[in-house]
């Protein structure tokens, strides 16, 4: 008799356990990366005007905090350094525990198709070596948490999510981009990572910000009240895929996005500080560092596209965006696909970012060739470049899409060549150069390096 009621008290405080009152929004669960020595906001939902425990196994702390008449309570916790994995008991009368916990670095990569695209690729459009990322899958420092596509026309809190652990079957599904940043990154740093991914292919930047963030600009259209609602239409998915993860610790952001912009490229730049100062301020936790991607060359076939002013814009966005970033890929497009395959490249050049700026990795190079000047010798002109401090290559390759142009404004292409820390540029149809272009094509791949193997983005020396 006493074991039977040994055994019924178990039963009921597992059953209790499982219908816990203490709700908590997906993205804090069981297997969760928690960003490491960081002071972490969690909230949720109990009893109303009920007193919460919420007990951290790593410190043994109890952290205690009163819901509202509504229900929802919100407190700040200390993370230690890196380690794991941990518990949290969370007690409001009734116990709820999250398991597996680990402390480490925790990151979002957000934007559209490219960002999107799973390690399995996409129907007929591969990921390069997508089979041996798989077949390697199995690494326990490395967690993911997917948020699914969603888009609403207000804030909604509630997702269907939850952290995984890398597997063969989670690591297929997840952003290719994304993962393998991650990946880089655990490997580098020796410390748990989590990755985030919020993306949504063929999206505008405009659905990724809300109304406020937008006041400034008047090129992309408003919807009527009544119009069914559709991805692209403003702060649609910023309300169902940012709104529900805002506020849980990050370390940053790395974004790929742009193809949709590619008919409105003049304010991208203004758009993405924009985007990123309201993302800073729903996070609320400091100027955390943002990298993205600059979009690669392709057959774009609309006629109101104009590639170049977007690769421009996306330029400038470093500027005008604190603690920004931008990996370039002007030699991994691809002229049959929007979706380049090699995605490896990608996330590299993000994590060299991330590396030498976020966490001071001292050598670790992270931005190619910046042009600087130009100048004219005869029918030469000459063009110097910043970040070149052991000179620029094209691993015995020729210099491929440099135009050359002189007073009737003209352009040509041209032969090129290095020297030194310059490039001289050449056409037999420009005796007198004014202009050099690189690039500045939407079809036009580039093949100029530093010589740690990162880029030149694409650039212009006029203003025509």
């Amino acid at each position: 008799m006493k074991r039977f009621l040994f055994c019924l008290v178990i039963a009921l405080s597992c059953l209790t356990d499982g219908y816990a009152k203490v709700r908590l929004p997906a993205i804090f669960g069981s297997h969760m990366v928690l960003q490491q020595r960081a002071e972490v906001s969690v909230w949720g939902k109990c009893r109303a005007g009920a007193g919460l425990s919420l007990q951290t196994s790593w410190d043994g702390k109890k952290y205690r905090v009163k819901s509202s008449a509504d229900g929802n309570f919100t407190l700040k916790i200390t993370t230690p350094a890196a380690g794991g994995p941990y518990r949290m008991i969370f007690t409001d009368g009734e116990r709820h525990i999250l398991e597996d916990i680990l402390i480490g670095e925790v990151w979002l990569c957000s934007g559209q198709s490219n960002m999107e695209m799973p390690v399995k690729g996409f129907a007929n459009q591969p990921v390069l070596g997508s089979n041996d990322l798989v077949a390697m899958a199995e690494e326990p420092g490395l967690r993911l948490f997917r948020v699914a596509k969603n888009m609403s026309k207000t804030p909604v809190t509630e997702l269907d999510a939850k952290w995984e652990t890398a597997t063969a079957a989670t690591v297929s599904e997840f952003s290719a981009v994304g993962y393998q940043f991650a990946r880089m990154l655990q490997r580098a740093l020796g410390v748990p990572v989590g990755i985030v991914s919020s993306a949504f292919g063929g999206t505008d930047i405009e659905a990724w910000m809300n109304r406020e963030a937008l006041s400034p600009f008047s090129d992309y259209k408003i919807p009527a009240d009544t119009a069914k609602i559709f991805k692209n239409h403003p702060g649609v998915l910023y309300n169902a895929m940012i709104n529900p993860i805002a506020g849980f610790r990050i370390k940053g952001v790395i974004w790929y996005q742009g193809e949709n912009n590619r008919v409105n490229p003049e304010t991208y730049d203004r758009k993405m500080a924009a985007m990123v100062a309201l993302w800073r301020k729903a996070w609320n936790c400091g100027e955390w560092p943002f990298y993205y991607v600059q979009i690669a060359p392709n057959r774009y076939k609309d006629s109101q596209a104009n590639i170049p002013l977007l690769y421009e814009a996306q330029q400038r966005a470093m500027s005008l965006i604190p603690n920004s970033g931008m990996a370039v890929s002007v030699d991994a497009g691809s002229m049959t696909t929007i979706h380049p395959p090699d995605k490896t490249l990608i996330a590299k050049r993000l994590g060299y970012w991330a590396l030498a700026r976020t966490y001071g990795r001292t050598g670790v190079a992270y931005q190619g060739p910046v042009y600087k000047s130009f100048s004219s010798r005869g029918n030469t002109a000459v063009i110097g470049f910043d970040h070149v401090d052991l000179g620029l290559t094209a691993y015995d390759q020729p210099l491929l899409s440099f135009e050359l142009a002189g007073p009737d404004r003209k352009f040509y292409p041209a032969e090129a060549r290095i020297s030194g820390k310059t490039v001289l540029v050449q056409s037999d149809r420009v005796q007198e150069p004014v202009a050099v272009r690189y690039a500045f094509k939407d079809t036009q791949s580039g093949n100029l390096y530093s010589t740690a193997g990162l880029p030149a983005a694409p650039f212009r020396t006029d203003t025509w």
